[in-house]
């Protein structure tokens, strides 16, 4: 991972509530979240928001960019490496359906940020070799529509696995349990509900 990075990553990742019908309010409260996560130091800020359109998640990355400017914070686009680019994001999060990392690195500079979810070692393994620079793994604890939860102790064999290609976890963390993902060897977690609350605090 970027050498830039503090240790623990912490990752916002956006509630995915924005729509046409609301864009202006919810494009207001995303730049607003990037703004303070950029004053309080958070390491990566994933935009994922599925129901934009092409051309509305660009204005919203724009923005997001803008409001980060001058600050240790990085903006990732969910899924959609055209529009990070286009938007000179400074990385871009894929999933089990994206474009493959390894095409992405071919095709970005060395500095433009890579991360992979992933569910298994395997799949973890993949996403080093490939060339993405860290891989999201979970869900670690339950959380609302994310399916099987893999639990800390496979959290904590594939951290040591693939050292010391950084891992962050994902899924059902909260106050409660971030120092036990931390524990057990991840570089980081990531959250929605967590961060945002918190930024608002």
């Amino acid at each position: 991972m970027n050498a830039a990075f503090r240790s623990p990553v912490r990752y916002l990742i956006t509630e995915g509530k924005a729509a046409k019908d609301n864009f202006k309010q919810k494009k207001r409260e995303i730049v607003n979240s990037v703004r303070n996560a950029a004053d309080r130091g958070i390491e990566l800020v994933q935009i994922r928001e599925k129901q934009l359109s092409a051309k509305l998640l660009y204005e919203l990355a724009s923005a997001a960019v803008d409001a980060a400017k001058g600050s240790q914070t990085k903006i990732l686009i969910n899924d959609r490496f055209d529009i990070a680019v286009a938007a000179k994001t400074d990385g871009v999060h894929l999933t089990g359906r994206s474009i493959p990392a390894a095409v992405v690195r071919k095709n970005t500079p060395n500095n433009f940020l890579i991360g992979v979810s992933t569910h298994s070692l395997a799949e973890t393994v993949a996403a080093a070799k490939d060339g993405a620079d860290f891989a999201l793994f979970g869900p670690v604890f339950e959380t609302p529509g994310k399916g099987d939860v893999v639990g800390i102790d496979k959290l904590a064999a594939i951290c040591e696995s693939v050292a010391p290609f950084p891992v962050i976890a994902v899924g059902g963390i909260d106050a409660s349990n971030y120092r036990q993902i931390l524990e057990n060897g991840a570089a980081g977690f990531a959250a929605i509900r967590y961060l945002n609350d918190f930024l608002c605090s």
